[in-house]
Protein backbone atom coordinates (compact mmCIF):
# COMPACT_ATOMS: atom_id res chain seq x y z
CA UNK A 1 0.00 0.00 0.00
CA UNK A 2 1.52 3.44 -1.07
CA UNK A 3 1.69 5.83 1.96
CA UNK A 4 1.41 9.21 0.83
CA UNK A 5 1.53 12.22 2.94
CA UNK A 6 -0.88 15.88 2.32
CA UNK A 7 0.40 18.64 4.45
CA UNK A 8 -2.99 21.24 4.72
CA UNK A 9 -3.26 24.37 5.97
CA UNK A 10 -7.39 24.16 4.91
CA UNK A 11 -6.50 26.88 2.22
CA UNK A 12 -8.45 26.39 -1.14
CA UNK A 13 -4.82 25.59 -2.60
CA UNK A 14 -4.10 22.89 -0.38
CA UNK A 15 -7.87 21.58 -1.10
CA UNK A 16 -7.03 21.25 -4.51
CA UNK A 17 -3.65 19.11 -4.02
CA UNK A 18 -5.68 16.62 -1.71
CA UNK A 19 -8.44 16.32 -4.94
CA UNK A 20 -5.58 16.10 -7.55
CA UNK A 21 -3.95 13.61 -5.35
CA UNK A 22 -7.02 11.31 -4.78
CA UNK A 23 -7.72 11.65 -8.47
CA UNK A 24 -4.57 10.30 -9.42
CA UNK A 25 -4.25 7.60 -7.26
CA UNK A 26 -7.62 6.68 -7.69
CA UNK A 27 -6.78 2.69 -8.53
CA UNK A 28 -4.19 2.32 -6.36
CA UNK A 29 -4.56 1.14 -2.58
CA UNK A 30 -3.08 3.90 -0.34
CA UNK A 31 -3.17 5.48 2.89
CA UNK A 32 -3.06 9.17 3.04
CA UNK A 33 -1.39 10.67 5.97
CA UNK A 34 -3.28 14.54 6.35
CA UNK A 35 -1.05 16.95 8.33
CA UNK A 36 -2.02 20.20 9.58
CA UNK A 37 0.89 22.34 11.92
CA UNK A 38 0.37 24.52 14.39
CA UNK A 39 2.85 27.49 15.86
CA UNK A 40 0.53 29.77 18.38
CA UNK A 41 2.13 33.17 19.33
CA UNK A 42 2.93 33.39 23.04
CA UNK A 43 0.61 36.16 24.47
CA UNK A 44 3.82 38.27 26.10
CA UNK A 45 1.85 41.62 27.35
CA UNK A 46 1.82 42.20 31.46
CA UNK A 47 -1.94 42.51 31.59
CA UNK A 48 -2.54 39.32 31.11
CA UNK A 49 -1.59 36.25 32.66
CA UNK A 50 0.96 34.44 30.38
CA UNK A 51 1.24 30.75 30.82
CA UNK A 52 -2.58 30.62 31.47
CA UNK A 53 -3.44 32.13 28.18
CA UNK A 54 -0.59 30.55 26.15
CA UNK A 55 -2.31 27.07 27.50
CA UNK A 56 -5.75 28.08 26.17
CA UNK A 57 -4.28 29.69 23.07
CA UNK A 58 -3.10 26.26 22.06
CA UNK A 59 -5.98 24.34 23.21
CA UNK A 60 -8.46 26.07 21.07
CA UNK A 61 -5.77 26.42 18.18
CA UNK A 62 -5.31 22.73 18.47
CA UNK A 63 -8.93 21.60 18.81
CA UNK A 64 -9.37 24.01 15.40
CA UNK A 65 -6.77 21.87 13.85
CA UNK A 66 -7.88 18.49 14.91
CA UNK A 67 -11.78 19.70 13.84
CA UNK A 68 -10.31 21.02 10.59
CA UNK A 69 -8.46 17.96 9.77
CA UNK A 70 -11.87 15.96 10.76
CA UNK A 71 -13.68 17.99 8.49
CA UNK A 72 -11.29 18.25 5.50
CA UNK A 73 -11.80 13.65 5.71
CA UNK A 74 -14.78 13.71 6.03
CA UNK A 75 -15.69 16.63 2.97
CA UNK A 76 -12.96 13.59 1.13
CA UNK A 77 -14.77 11.07 1.81
CA UNK A 78 -18.30 12.29 0.57
CA UNK A 79 -16.73 13.78 -2.36
CA UNK A 80 -14.27 10.70 -3.77
CA UNK A 81 -15.69 7.58 -2.02
CA UNK A 82 -13.05 5.04 -2.39
CA UNK A 83 -12.73 1.39 -0.82
CA UNK A 84 -8.86 1.82 -1.46
CA UNK A 85 -8.42 4.87 0.20
CA UNK A 86 -7.84 5.26 3.79
CA UNK A 87 -6.73 8.03 5.91
CA UNK A 88 -5.10 8.71 9.62
CA UNK A 89 -4.64 12.59 10.38
CA UNK A 90 -1.93 14.16 12.25
CA UNK A 91 -2.31 17.44 14.22
CA UNK A 92 1.40 18.96 15.24
CA UNK A 93 2.47 21.70 17.49
CA UNK A 94 6.06 22.22 15.23
CA UNK A 95 7.08 23.76 12.18
CA UNK A 96 5.86 22.44 9.24
CA UNK A 97 8.98 21.46 7.59
CA UNK A 98 10.31 19.99 10.70
CA UNK A 99 7.13 17.71 10.77
CA UNK A 100 7.03 16.63 7.38
CA UNK A 101 10.71 15.22 7.83
CA UNK A 102 9.84 13.56 10.96
CA UNK A 103 6.23 11.76 9.61
CA UNK A 104 8.48 11.01 6.14
CA UNK A 105 10.76 9.00 8.44
CA UNK A 106 8.65 7.85 11.08
CA UNK A 107 5.97 6.27 8.46
CA UNK A 108 7.48 5.55 5.37
CA UNK A 109 6.07 8.25 3.23
CA UNK A 110 6.46 6.99 -0.17
CA UNK A 111 5.33 10.29 -1.71
CA UNK A 112 4.49 14.11 -0.57
CA UNK A 113 1.84 15.64 -2.42
CA UNK A 114 1.32 19.54 -1.57
CA UNK A 115 -0.12 22.79 -2.79
CA UNK A 116 2.54 25.34 -4.55
CA UNK A 117 1.07 28.51 -2.32
CA UNK A 118 -0.22 28.80 1.19
CA UNK A 119 -3.45 30.11 2.64
CA UNK A 120 -1.65 33.96 1.97
CA UNK A 121 -0.09 32.73 -1.07
CA UNK A 122 1.09 35.65 -3.70
CA UNK A 123 1.01 35.27 -7.29
CA UNK A 124 4.14 36.76 -8.14
CA UNK A 125 6.02 33.97 -6.42
CA UNK A 126 7.53 31.17 -8.10
CA UNK A 127 5.87 28.46 -5.53
CA UNK A 128 4.88 29.06 -1.50
CA UNK A 129 8.33 29.15 1.23
CA UNK A 130 6.83 26.17 2.75
CA UNK A 131 7.27 24.17 -0.74
CA UNK A 132 10.43 25.10 -1.40
CA UNK A 133 11.61 24.54 2.21
CA UNK A 134 10.47 21.17 2.27
CA UNK A 135 11.65 20.54 -1.39
CA UNK A 136 15.21 21.82 -0.12
CA UNK A 137 14.77 19.69 3.24
CA UNK A 138 13.43 16.58 2.32
CA UNK A 139 15.77 13.43 0.83
CA UNK A 140 13.74 10.78 1.14
CA UNK A 141 10.91 10.94 -0.63
CA UNK A 142 9.25 12.52 -4.38
CA UNK A 143 7.84 15.92 -4.00
CA UNK A 144 4.45 16.31 -5.74
CA UNK A 145 3.18 20.71 -6.13
CA UNK A 146 0.29 21.15 -7.60
CA UNK A 147 -0.38 24.88 -8.94
CA UNK A 148 -3.10 26.45 -7.09
CA UNK A 149 -5.99 26.50 -9.96
CA UNK A 150 -5.05 23.35 -12.33
CA UNK A 151 -7.73 20.58 -12.80
CA UNK A 152 -6.75 17.01 -12.66
CA UNK A 153 -5.58 15.73 -15.76
CA UNK A 154 -4.70 12.16 -16.39
CA UNK A 155 -0.65 12.73 -17.01
CA UNK A 156 -0.09 11.13 -20.30
CA UNK A 157 2.46 13.44 -21.05
CA UNK A 158 5.41 14.28 -18.92
CA UNK A 159 8.42 16.42 -19.18
CA UNK A 160 11.69 15.65 -17.52
CA UNK A 161 13.87 18.43 -17.66
CA UNK A 162 18.07 17.79 -17.47
CA UNK A 163 21.26 19.05 -18.72
CA UNK A 164 22.72 15.68 -19.39
CA UNK A 165 25.96 16.97 -17.07
CA UNK A 166 24.47 14.77 -14.07
CA UNK A 167 24.61 10.78 -14.09
CA UNK A 168 21.29 9.37 -12.86
CA UNK A 169 21.13 5.85 -11.42
CA UNK A 170 18.13 3.67 -12.18
CA UNK A 171 16.87 4.32 -8.54
CA UNK A 172 16.23 7.75 -8.27
CA UNK A 173 14.59 7.76 -11.59
CA UNK A 174 12.20 5.01 -10.39
CA UNK A 175 9.35 7.41 -9.34
CA UNK A 176 8.96 8.90 -12.80
CA UNK A 177 9.50 5.63 -14.80
CA UNK A 178 6.35 4.34 -12.02
CA UNK A 179 4.64 7.40 -12.92
CA UNK A 180 4.68 6.81 -16.85
CA UNK A 181 3.96 3.50 -16.59
CA UNK A 182 0.88 3.45 -14.62
CA UNK A 183 -0.65 6.43 -16.41
CA UNK A 184 1.35 4.74 -20.02
CA UNK A 185 2.15 8.34 -20.27
CA UNK A 186 4.92 9.41 -22.86
CA UNK A 187 8.35 10.86 -21.27
CA UNK A 188 9.74 14.17 -23.15
CA UNK A 189 13.72 14.61 -21.88
CA UNK A 190 13.83 18.46 -22.68
CA UNK A 191 17.28 20.01 -22.33
CA UNK A 192 17.57 23.56 -21.99
CA UNK A 193 20.90 25.52 -23.56
CA UNK A 194 21.84 28.73 -22.98
CA UNK A 195 23.36 28.09 -26.67
CA UNK A 196 22.72 25.09 -29.38
CA UNK A 197 25.79 23.14 -29.72
CA UNK A 198 26.71 19.39 -29.77
CA UNK A 199 26.13 17.63 -26.50
CA UNK A 200 29.96 16.54 -25.17
CA UNK A 201 31.10 12.83 -24.47
CA UNK A 202 29.94 13.14 -21.23
CA UNK A 203 26.34 14.27 -21.63
CA UNK A 204 26.03 11.27 -24.57
CA UNK A 205 26.97 9.02 -22.19
CA UNK A 206 23.98 9.98 -19.22
CA UNK A 207 21.54 10.51 -22.36
CA UNK A 208 22.69 7.24 -23.47
CA UNK A 209 21.77 5.22 -19.80
CA UNK A 210 18.48 7.82 -20.05
CA UNK A 211 17.39 6.09 -22.99
CA UNK A 212 18.34 2.84 -21.61
CA UNK A 213 16.23 3.66 -18.48
CA UNK A 214 13.58 4.35 -20.34
CA UNK A 215 13.39 1.74 -22.75
CA UNK A 216 9.94 0.20 -21.11
CA UNK A 217 8.03 3.70 -22.05
CA UNK A 218 7.53 5.85 -24.74
CA UNK A 219 9.90 9.10 -25.03
CA UNK A 220 11.84 11.53 -26.59
CA UNK A 221 14.46 14.06 -26.57
CA UNK A 222 13.86 17.71 -26.82
CA UNK A 223 16.97 20.61 -27.13
CA UNK A 224 15.28 24.10 -26.45
CA UNK A 225 17.59 27.00 -26.57
CA UNK A 226 17.07 29.08 -22.97
CA UNK A 227 14.81 31.95 -23.44
CA UNK A 228 14.86 35.06 -20.48
CA UNK A 229 15.10 31.62 -17.86
CA UNK A 230 15.07 28.46 -17.22
CA UNK A 231 11.84 28.57 -15.78
CA UNK A 232 10.03 30.80 -18.77
CA UNK A 233 11.75 28.54 -21.44
CA UNK A 234 10.12 25.04 -19.62
CA UNK A 235 6.71 27.27 -19.40
CA UNK A 236 6.86 27.96 -22.69
CA UNK A 237 8.18 24.31 -24.10
CA UNK A 238 4.86 22.58 -21.52
CA UNK A 239 2.79 24.95 -23.29
CA UNK A 240 3.32 23.52 -26.81
CA UNK A 241 3.02 20.20 -25.82
CA UNK A 242 0.48 19.76 -23.63
CA UNK A 243 2.76 18.74 -20.77
CA UNK A 244 0.88 17.99 -17.60
CA UNK A 245 3.52 16.72 -15.39
CA UNK A 246 6.87 18.23 -15.13
CA UNK A 247 9.36 16.02 -13.24
CA UNK A 248 13.05 16.88 -12.24
CA UNK A 249 15.85 15.92 -10.02
CA UNK A 250 17.25 18.20 -6.92
CA UNK A 251 20.67 18.38 -6.44
CA UNK A 252 23.46 20.92 -6.43
CA UNK A 253 23.29 22.99 -10.00
CA UNK A 254 20.15 21.46 -10.56
CA UNK A 255 17.58 22.87 -12.98
CA UNK A 256 15.34 23.12 -10.27
CA UNK A 257 18.17 24.35 -7.77
CA UNK A 258 17.99 27.20 -10.58
CA UNK A 259 14.63 28.27 -10.78
CA UNK A 260 14.38 28.92 -7.30
CA UNK A 261 17.31 31.21 -6.89
CA UNK A 262 16.04 33.13 -10.31
CA UNK A 263 15.17 36.82 -9.71
CA UNK A 264 11.58 37.33 -9.09
CA UNK A 265 11.07 39.08 -12.50
CA UNK A 266 12.44 36.46 -14.50
CA UNK A 267 10.00 33.82 -12.67
CA UNK A 268 6.96 35.65 -13.05
CA UNK A 269 5.98 33.90 -16.54
CA UNK A 270 6.37 30.70 -14.75
CA UNK A 271 4.01 30.44 -11.54
CA UNK A 272 4.36 26.17 -11.76
CA UNK A 273 1.16 26.18 -14.13
CA UNK A 274 1.51 22.35 -14.37
CA UNK A 275 2.19 19.47 -11.67
CA UNK A 276 5.64 19.50 -10.69
CA UNK A 277 7.48 16.46 -9.58
CA UNK A 278 10.55 17.07 -7.39
CA UNK A 279 12.80 13.76 -7.04
CA UNK A 280 15.60 14.12 -4.46
CA UNK A 281 19.26 13.30 -5.08
CA UNK A 282 19.95 9.35 -3.65
CA UNK A 283 23.00 9.34 -1.42
CA UNK A 284 25.88 7.46 -2.24
CA UNK A 285 25.32 5.39 0.71
CA UNK A 286 21.56 4.15 -0.52
CA UNK A 287 22.81 3.12 -4.02
CA UNK A 288 23.96 -0.14 -4.64
CA UNK A 289 27.88 -1.12 -5.67
CA UNK A 290 27.59 -1.22 -9.26
CA UNK A 291 25.50 2.37 -9.55
CA UNK A 292 28.43 3.85 -6.86
CA UNK A 293 31.14 2.34 -9.86
CA UNK A 294 29.63 3.65 -12.37
CA UNK A 295 28.33 7.37 -10.76
CA UNK A 296 32.23 7.89 -9.79
CA UNK A 297 33.84 7.10 -13.54
CA UNK A 298 31.66 9.71 -14.96
CA UNK A 299 31.90 12.46 -12.18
Amino acid sequence: MKRILIPTDFSNNAWNAICYAVQLFKDQECEFFLLNTYTPVIPSSRFMAPMTNAVRIEDAIRESSENGLQHTVARIQKEYPNDKHSFETISSFNLLVDEVKDVVESHGIALIVTGTKGASGMEEVFMGSNTVQIIKSTKKCPILAIPQHFEFTTPSEIAFATDFYRFYSQSELQPLLNMAKSFKATIRIVHVQYKIKALSELQQFNLNMLRKYFAGVAHYVHTVSELTSVSHTLDVFSKELDIHLLAMLHYQHSYMEKMTREPIVKRTAFHTQIPLLVIPELSMDLMDNSTKQRKAEVI
